[in-house]
């Protein structure tokens, strides 16, 4: 079955001014469909594949395009109106387990953004910055990823897009601006219930 571009659960603009209705624009209809697009197409060709050295040549194509898929689709839910704009739930973190647990490890959320930031604007180059569930020890942890390198060492619980095409038009080469900024429209409520799926060993 070919994997299919998922609708956003609000309007281009919703997001704005912290994340501009044309960089969602070219974001979603652009660069998520090239990634859907490229994985159907791989996806395809390892199925006719017919040796063991066609199927490995395929192996990067469906890593990059496969990781492009799984993380902007988990993108897109970790986003939401901002409610300091009164337009959604957008950066309001509420009493609740995720909010323990995160002032628990990283002593305040103040902190905790500003750890996750530190780590993620330390990627050379394109990547992403995480803050996933070590699924042993069932402790939060920063962690990040090159690439469209998806996360498998951690149950994802948040995952900030530190690719050019997510804040270039808007931040230009800015990265700590954009990264101050996404914190307004974080979906935590969204974050909170992969936390508690996470507990419960659902998979994600």
């Amino acid at each position: 079955m070919a994997h299919v571009l998922p609708d956003l659960p609000y309007d281009y603009n919703a997001l704005e001014p912290f994340i501009s209705k044309q960089i969602m624009e070219l974001h979603h209809k652009k660069h998520h469909q090239t990634y859907v697009n490229a994985l159907n197409a791989a996806e395809a060709a390892y199925a006719k594949a017919s040796t063991p050295k066609e199927r490995i040549a395929l192996q990067a194509v469906l890593k990059f395009n496969g990781g492009g898929h799984i993380n902007h689709s988990l993108f897109w839910k970790n986003l939401a109106p901002a409610s300091s704009e009164h337009k959604g739930n957008g950066g309001a973190l509420k009493d609740g387990p995720l909010k323990s647990a995160i002032i628990t490890t990283f002593g305040s959320f103040e902190n905790f953004k500003k750890e996750f930031n530190t780590a993620t604007l330390g990627i050379q180059g394109s990547g992403w910055g995480w803050l996933g569930l070590n699924q042993i020890t069932k402790c939060l942890e920063i962690t990040t990823t090159a690439n469209q390198d998806p996360l498998l060492t951690h149950i994802p619980i948040i995952g900030v897009d530190i690719w050019e095409h997510a804040f270039y038009l808007q931040y230009l080469n800015v990265k700590a601006d954009y990264l101050n900024a996404i914190w307004s429209v974080i979906n935590f409520e969204e974050a909170e219930k992969r936390y508690l799926e996470a507990g419960g060993n659902a998979k994600l």
